[in-house]
């Protein structure tokens, strides 16, 4: 496991979970969400709400505003990914299938991130998995570029311009992780040999599947703000139903996290490393599920009691 990757995945994913039970605490305290705050305090509720759930902020400092950037600049993470995620794939694949060596600053970045380019070679199967889940991050960034584009209805609804670098920065270390899988001599120009394992099937079939719903529940959200001829007719919000939201606030954040899971299947399950970036991608949905069902419950008073906030009969 590369241990400077693994560490600073689990310390992150530390960070959100803090984050998400001082929410907790502070809701199960009754404390009103609106006015009053403290600089600190004022400063850590704009960090952690985006676009509806900042409502919940009450009235922020004219110098924090200054401070947000437009929600739908959500798209610009995307396009980051398909750039930088399907320049590292494209490396990847060269190494792996025509013997060619990684840039050496690339090589220079596995070193960096703890990875040892002299370590033993790993067997085929992980080389393998290592390629189809850069692949499978990439084909997922494509989507979601596609649905910013083209499906979702962005609101007036901002992000603080923390958030918007974190985004940037978050995008290119994933796929940074998944390349550092491997050692930098990769193959030492062996053929690879490719080796279908069972969970790269189980993997596979999950990701296609929680793909699918969060496209569904993506296209339920903006559908809500559109008449049955497409037409935009309303940035407002209102109450999604139907496919997961009859369980959930967030299905499409649940989708989110069973994708990640998907590539640590892919990944055979052992994969330290990639477990602590699904802890993260678990705390960090966590946290703005808790937000957003908080704004649901509060703003719609005939909201479905019964709905959970991430994850279906438990949380």
């Amino acid at each position: 496991m590369a241990a400077v990757l693994g560490a600073a995945w689990a310390l992150l994913a530390a960070a959100f979970l803090a984050a998400l039970l001082l929410v907790l605490v502070r809701r199960a305290a009754a404390r009103p969400s609106g006015g009053g705050f403290g600089v600190v305090s004022g400063l850590f509720q704009d960090l952690i709400r985006y676009g509806k759930t900042k409502r919940g902020c009450g009235q922020r400092p004219a110098w924090l505003r200054l401070l947000q950037v437009p929600k739908r600049w959500f798209t610009h993470f995307y396009v980051v990914s398909v750039l930088w995620n399907g320049f590292l794939l494209i490396w990847l694949f060269r190494a792996e299938f025509l013997g060619e060596s990684l840039p050496s600053w690339i090589q220079h970045m596995h070193h960096a991130l703890g990875r040892d380019s002299q370590s033993e070679d790993t067997a085929g199967s992980e080389h393998f998995s290592a390629l189809l889940v850069l692949l499978l991050l990439w084909l997922h960034s494509c989507r979601r570029l596609a649905e910013c584009l083209w499906t979702s209805v962005f609101s007036s609804g901002v992000i603080h311009i923390v958030q918007y670098c974190f985004g940037i920065v978050y995008y290119v270390a994933v796929g940074s992780t998944v390349l550092c899988q491997v050692p930098t001599n990769v193959r030492n120009g062996k053929e690879l040999s490719v080796q279908i394992s069972w969970y790269h099937i189980v993997g596979v079939v999950m990701y296609i599947w929680a793909s699918l719903h969060q496209h569904r529940c993506l296209v339920i959200l903006a559908n809500l703000r559109k008449s049955e001829s497409g037409k935009v007719i309303s940035l407002s919000h209102s109450v999604p139903f139907g496919d997961w939201f009859e369980s959930v606030s967030c299905p499409h954040y649940f989708a989110e996290l069973l994708i990640y899971v998907s590539m640590a299947i892919t990944l055979g399950f052992h994969n330290v490393t990639w477990w602590c970036v699904v802890m993260y991608v678990l705390f960090n949905q966590a946290l703005a599920a808790v937000l957003c069902h908080e704004f649901y419950q509060k703003n719609f008073s005939s909201y479905p009691r019964h709905r959970k906030a991430l994850i279906p009969f438990i949380f």
